[in-house]
Order: structure tokens, then C-alpha cells, then sequence
């Protein structure tokens, strides 16, 4: 198989890009959503959760209250490297037991908005990189999102800049463009990405 991460900043379009690779054949494999399964109600996630930061984390419902974590890491940076060391290795692992029912010859492609942060870049075949000007990611948050600018500036440096990314990227979608744009750019990358899983037209297979 091909093991594709995909990542890029806040607002640079990223889940079009994947639902478009999805869309086109590719196992698409979301670590956003994989983050919430791992400490959903009753796991044991949830629990480590709790017993690192009190039960004020949770709903009334007994699952996690996100916007409370939030206010707990936010700024807290020993608070919120205790979060990623319960979430990130579950979500690995559940990515990992994904990945190993995929049939051989597969594009798997692993969405991870943090994949620079996280140090990630060296273990995927290509790492696929949407890439915005910082002003368009800025205008598309205030503008699409209803984010406060300096809420939205907050977020974008919170990530890795993006000449950080582009210095990890073994394709690149400028998604600054048209749907239209963004249409033709996935299908140059997709042929690309199937040349390299074995599948293009100079390839047997």
C-alpha cells in the first residue's frame, strides 16, 4: 500500500482535499475523528482523562466536555502535553488496526492536521501538504468560519507555519484557487499517487 499523511493549516481547505481523494478510491484514515472515538463514553481513554484532570471534564452524560478540556490546556502547556500523551498513542494504534484490514495496493491516506507538530513526516511514503497564503487562511476563518481575527491569528500560530510544512511536503495542493482548481489539482495528484502505489500507466498492475 501507499501511505499518504495529508496535513495543513487551519482554513487551508484539507477536508475538501480528503473527501476528494476519498471520493476518488483512497482509504482515508481521520485522526480528528479517530481523537473523539478514543475517548468517547466508556473507553478507557475517557478514564485516563479523568483521573488526569478531575471530573470537571465531564458532561453531565458522562462524556467529555470539550470545551472544558479546552479551557484546561489552553496556555497550559504541561496540562495539554498530559492530553496528547493519553489521546495520540490511541489514535496511532486505532489508525494502525485500520490500516492493517486495508487490502494490498491501497492508498491510505492519514488526515492529520498536527502531522509537522507531532514530528510524523518520516513515517508516511509522501506527505501531502494543502497549502494556503496565511491571508486567505486568515480571511477564510474570519469570513467563513465567523472567527474573531485575533481568535483566528491565535489558532494559526498555535500550528506550524507554513514554510515548516512546505519544508516537509512531497506533493503540495494550492488550494488558494477555484473548486475548479482544486478539482484538477486532485486529479494530477491522485494519478501521481497511484503511479506510486503501483497502479499508474508506466506500472504493471
Amino acid at each position: 500500500m501507499l501511505r499518504v499523511g495529508l496535513t495543513g493549516g487551519i482554513g487551508s481547505g484539507k477536508s475538501a482535499v480528503s473527501s476528494r481523494l476519498a471520493d476518488r478510491g483512497a482509504v482515508v484514515i481521520d485522526s480528528d475523528v479517530l481523537a473523539r472515538e478514543v475517548v468517547a463514553k466508556g473507553t478507557d481513554g475517557l478514564a485516563e482523562v479523568v483521573r488526569a484532570f478531575g471530573d470537571g471534564v465531564l458532561t453531565a452524560a458522562g462524556e467529555l466536555d470539550r470545551p472544558a478540556v479546552g479551557r484546561i490546556v489552553f496556555g497550559d502547556e504541561a496540562a495539554r502535553r498530559t492530553l496528547e500523551a493519553i489521546i495520540h498513542p490511541r489514535v496511532r494504534a486505532r489508525a494502525a488496526e485500520i490500516e492493517a484490514a486495508v487490502p494490498a495496493g491501497a492508498v491510505v491516506v492519514h488526515d492529520i492536521p498536527l502531522l509537522v507538530e507531532t514530528g510524523q513526516a518520516d513515517a508516511f511514503d509522501v506527505v501531502l501538504v494543502v497549502d494556503v497564503p496565511v491571508d486567505v487562511q486568515l480571511e477564510r476563518l474570519t469570513a467563513q468560519r465567523g472567527m474573531a481575527e485575533a481568535e483566528a491569528k491565535q489558532r494559526m500560530a498555535s500550528q506550524a507555519t507554513r514554510e515548516q510544512r512546505l519544508a516537509v511536503a512531497g506533493l503540495v495542493v494550492d488550494n488558494s484557487g477555484t473548486l475548479a482548481d482544486l478539482d484538477r489539482r486532485i486529479a494530477e495528484v491522485w494519478a501521481e499517487l497511484q503511479r506510486r502505489a503501483g497502479h499508474g500507466p508506466d506500472t504493471k498492475g
